[in-house]
């Protein structure tokens, strides 16, 4: 069977099929048109004390090809009451096709009565999608364990980046030598959780923003997950991912199939930004994106949230305040967070009672809503629909919709789970919650002119079981599901994906919801690295970034209004904040901020994103430039120069700024904060600013590139937003 060459977007994937199964013999670069050669030339030396054959890495790594790693497929078939059978498949490629850059490879063994078949897609910028499905062909049950997707990195990928974190600092990055075993990231949050590794990267050493080649990988799950590198004796490494299925949650019967999340998988050899690259494309190709590239988007709104504005304490009058207030700044969008349904006073109860307060809202939220659509805002409200508190009408009247590892509920002798910000979780596999859910929040939508909805999932998925058995798998498929019929219904309403924060961020969650909060806290200094690395996947457009209150209610640490607000501009801007005690000097700086999110934010959710690697631990400079002409007077990119903490040296000398088109000529010049803002004194510690700042610097892309900009002296915890405008030569 000939070989199947993958290539776009300077990346190729070449598949073998010499050994008798599929392999993957070339993931990286681009290897041109030419045809590919003889493959037997790859054919390994046999070394002594070995198997007597070439070992193939597979596209499914197997035991019965001798592969000594972490196979792909594990499971066993179940028969006249004896488990362990069919434990090693011997699956050899039975078809293979290739549809432009889309491939599938089929891969059977009859003796173990099992088939999987493989789909694989380069898209156009080098985003490479990868799943397995696997289908019983026996007669007898089949336990699935794993079925993961692997992915072969090359010999001199010598370092592994993952990210991890908490509540409050998620997506926080950690390195590691690639050295002989496993490397396991293990989610059993029964959500993607707060320390997930949003990407799992192999690199060349040292590899950075702008320079080193990467190989990274993404699992597009929501539920129980594992990534993982896997480095075996004879030198080889295999990176991947698969759903961490818990006992007996996928028992295939004759016939019955099981697919993995997709796996998404880049390589680039422009560092991590190339990789980011990959991502943004897949993304803002998608026809249900929310800025479809073929135009139509409307520009993402300015959202005004009133958590940390008024917490539980709902008051018709107040609220109304507080919206007459965001108008007048500008804003577009005003989300009623948490407390507007029945008994919700405080965190301890009414989760699940979906209905609006009487005794709070008299008229319904109808007067609210109003309130807020005639001042030219779109309104959105808060909901936690998986969760439920013990303290509520439907679980008193539904013990048994609250999920436990026990058969029998509560009420009946059964045990709960401990309790997780003094909520559980209610079962949407059982078809009668399920059905439940949907229709409250379903009436909600018809019977409110809302159009945003503020998910929220609160905790994690512990001992998670229906009917007595593990039912992560089958929550998180029924979750989707309520997403989906919901978008159906109402396909005018957008969804954002929070989980006390950052807790559910993945590509599978992103394909039914608009945005992701990336995490509870509003603290630019955290926000400045949580954001960073949630946007090596996740573009802009998809991510809340909100200027909170002065000082922070996450970590009681005070900000300047410039700092905050630069932080919360390279995503989907908004506020978490009273606003209506914003008054004088620093009001005029907020509003000029509003607009100037308003002029740039085209460029903000559609440019490349660039970010230098500074020397300077201290310090980063990142934004993002345009990926097509600037108009005369437009930006053609924007930056911001951000001061983490004290430098060592005592000026930050030059600083490069990359991305711009080397043979085009750029003014570069400071747009925020301005002499004349509230807190533009605070900004720097120097006796003369840089020659450039006050009349901006005029220099080609390539010099700014490789011999930089003086950057001012900022004082730590500021940031400087700079503007870069194409001129004539």
């Amino acid at each position: 069977m000939d070989s199947l060459h993958l290539r776009t977007a300077g990346t190729s994937l070449v598949i073998s099929f010499n050994s008798g199964e599929a392999e993957i013999i070339h993931w990286g670069a681009d290897l041109g048109e030419a045809p590919m050669p003889d493959l037997a030339i790859l054919d390994e030396p046999i070394p002594n004390s070995a198997v007597d054959a070439n070992v193939p890495a597979g596209l499914l790594p197997q035991a019965s090809s001798s592969w000594r790693g972490r196979p792909a497929l594990r499971g066993h078939r179940i028969a006249d009451g004896v488990s362990g059978l069919d434990f090693s498949a011997r699956l050899r490629t039975v078809t293979a096709t290739l549809e432009g850059n889309s491939a599938v490879i089929v891969q059977s063994d009859p003796d173990a009565g099992l088939t999987v078949s493989s789909s694989l897609a380069l898209h156009d910028g080098g985003l490479l999608e990868l799943r397995h499905s696997v289908t019983n062909d026996g007669v007898t049950p089949y336990q699935l364990d794993e079925l993961a997707t692997v992915l072969p990195v090359a010999p001199d990928a010598v370092e592994l980046l993952d990210l991890t974190g908490r509540w409050c600092r998620e997506s926080h990055p950690q390195r590691r030598p690639i050295q002989q075993g496993t490397w396991v990231r293990t989610g059993r949050h029964g959500r993607t959780g707060h320390d997930s590794s949003l990407l799992f990267a192999a690199g060349t050493a040292g590899f950075g923003n702008r320079h080193g080649k990467v190989w990274a990988t993404h699992l597009a799950w929501s539920g129980n997950h594992e990534h993982f590198a896997d480095s075996i004796g004879d030198g080889r490494t295999m990176i991947g991912g698969s759903e961490l299925l818990g006992p007996a949650e996928v028992i295939l019967e004759p016939a019955a199939s099981y697919t993995t999340p997709a796996l998404f998988a880049a390589y680039s050899d422009r560092g991590l930004d190339g990789i980011s690259e990959a991502f943004y494309s897949w993304f803002r190709a998608r026809p249900h994106h929310v800025l479809p590239a073929a135009g139509g988007g409307k520009p993402r709104p300015v959202v005004l949230n009133t958590w940390e504005a008024v917490y539980f304490d709902h008051n018709l009058t107040t609220l109304i305040e507080l919206a007459d207030s965001a108008a007048d700044l500008g804003v577009e969008r005003f989300v009623l967070d948490d407390g507007w349904f029945r008994g919700r006073r405080h965190d301890h109860a009414g989760l699940g009672d979906w209905y609006v307060d009487e005794s709070l809202w008299p008229e319904g939220l109808t007067p609210l809503v109003d309130a807020v659509t005639s001042r030219g805002m779109e309104f959105g409200l808060w909901v936690e629909p998986e969760m439920i508190n013990l303290d509520s009408d439907i679980a008193r009247a539904h013990p048994e919709w609250i999920v436990g590892p026990a058969a029998a509920s509560h009420k009946d002798g059964g045990r709960l789970p401990l309790e997780w910000r003094n909520q559980h979780v209610i079962d949407l596999v059982n078809p009668d919650a399920w059905q439940y859910i949907f229709d409250r929040v379903d009436t909600l939508l018809h019977e409110n002119n809302i159009s945003y909805l503020k998910w929220d999932q609160n905790r994690d998925l512990t001992e998670h079981g229906h009917a007595g058995r593990s039912s992560v798998h089958e929550q998180t498929r029924a979750a989707y599901r309520l997403f989906d019929e919901l978008k159906k219904s109402h396909p005018g309403v957008e969804i954002e994906s929070c989980s006390s924060g950052g807790a559910r961020v993945d590509l599978g969650i992103l394909e039914r919801t608009d945005r992701i909060w990336a995490s509870d806290c509003n603290d630019a200094l955290e926000r400045q690295t949580i954001q960073r690395w949630t946007g090596l996947v996740v573009p802009p457009e998809l991510v809340g970034g909100h200027i909170g209150p002065t000082t922070s209610h996450t970590t009681a640490r005070t900000h300047d209004l410039s700092f905050r607000a630069i932080t919360a501009l390279f995503g989907h801007f908004g506020m978490e904040w009273d606003v209506r005690g914003v008054q004088g000097a620093e009001r005029e700086e907020l509003k000029r901020f509003i607009g100037i999110y308003k002029e740039h934010r085209g460029l903000i959710h559609s440019g490349r994103m660039v970010r230098a690697d500074v020397p300077d631990e201290s310090l980063m400079l990142h934004g993002v430039v345009s990926q097509r002409p600037a108009a005369p007077g437009e930006a053609a990119a924007l930056f911001a120069l951000v001061s983490t903490k004290t430098a060592f040296a005592e000026q930050p000398g030059r600083i490069t700024v990359p991305g711009l088109e080397p043979e085009c000529t750029y003014r570069v010049e400071a747009i925020f904060p301005a002499p004349g803002d509230a807190d533009y004194a605070h900004n720097f510690t120097q006796v003369q600013h840089p020659a450039w700042l006050v009349a901006g610097a005029v220099a080609s892309g390539r010099f700014l590139a490789e011999v930089g900009l003086p950057m001012p002296i900022l004082n730590p915890e500021h940031a400087l937003l700079l503007k870069a405008t194409e001129v004539e030569a």
